[in-house]
């Protein structure tokens, strides 16, 4: 038998390993990795069966479509808050959405799309509380819960010192004392607070309208103004198409909070 030529052989080999290196190992290129939050229900809450569910992740997804990936194509990362600059500068995740608000510190670091959504600081009572309208009915002996290191709690201290202000680890904490009665009130952003009155309709509702504005918008690597552009166009579709709007109701609308209007999207 005559031997193949060994330019021959290498040409089989080279064939063989370019479909191989063009999956990339771990779909670089196939996939887009978002990044967003496991714990948070009606905006990111990774489920027992593993799916994910809510606002943030509805948002995230949209743009995705819009940049051409299917929804087996989407890798989730989860971001808490402390590591999401962190995961964006080193290349983790594409971007993230994540209640991750816009600030001038964080632009330092991270370009941001959007914002997606405006909201602000806000409680969370009992369904069958009377006597907590706003902030200030706070500083009459309630006990207020938050997280500890929060910017909503550190807003209470300098704003309110007269309320008597309880710091757990966790806003699930907050929200289990609040049913329990160990607190009678829980702060943090009022879109958060309505996931969790979402989740348990007619237990809680939301009381005192906002006392801060947040404004939350897509995280991703600082300079990628073309990304930026590609995210900003397709949340303005997913605000003009009504797709926004039903993310809200689907996710957040049993909390009894109406879809606000949509936010101007930043062009700077």
């Amino acid at each position: 038998m005559r031997s193949i030529p060994r330019r021959i052989v290498a040409a089989l080999a080279l064939a063989v390993a370019l479909p191989l290196a063009a999956c990339g190992g771990g779909g670089d290129g196939d996939n887009v990795v978002i990044g967003t939050k496991f714990d948070q229900p009606g905006l990111g809450l990774k489920n027992p069966d593993g799916t994910m569910t809510g606002f943030d992740v509805d948002v995230a997804r949209y743009v995705a479509e819009q940049l051409g990936y299917t929804d087996d194509q989407i890798v989730w990362k989860e971001a808490p808050s402390a590591q999401r600059e962190t995961l964006i500068a080193n290349g983790q995740v594409d971007y993230i959405v994540a209640t991750y608000s816009i600030t001038d510190s964080r632009k330092e670091r991270v370009s941001f799309a959007g914002p997606y959504l405006i909201t602000g600081q806000s409680l969370l009572v009992r369904a069958d509380n009377t006597d907590i309208v706003g902030a200030e009915s706070l500083e009459n002996n309630k006990k207020l819960c938050s997280v500890t290191g929060s910017t909503p709690a550190q807003r209470i201290k300098d704003q309110y010192p007269g309320v008597q202000l309880q710091q757990y680890d966790t806003y699930s904490a907050c929200v289990e004392a609040l049913k329990n009665g160990a607190v009678d009130a829980v702060t943090t952003d009022e879109v958060i607070l309505a996931g969790y009155a979402a989740q348990s309709p007619g237990t809680f509702k939301i009381v005192g309208g906002t006392f801060s504005e947040e404004r939350y918008g897509v995280g991703l690597k600082k300079g990628d103004t073309e990304l930026q552009t590609k995210i900003n166009d397709a949340l303005v579709k997913m605000f003009e198409s009504g797709a926004w709007k039903a993310a809200w109701d689907n996710n957040l609308g049993a909390s009894g909070l109406p879809a606000p209007t949509p936010p101007t999207i930043d062009q700077t």
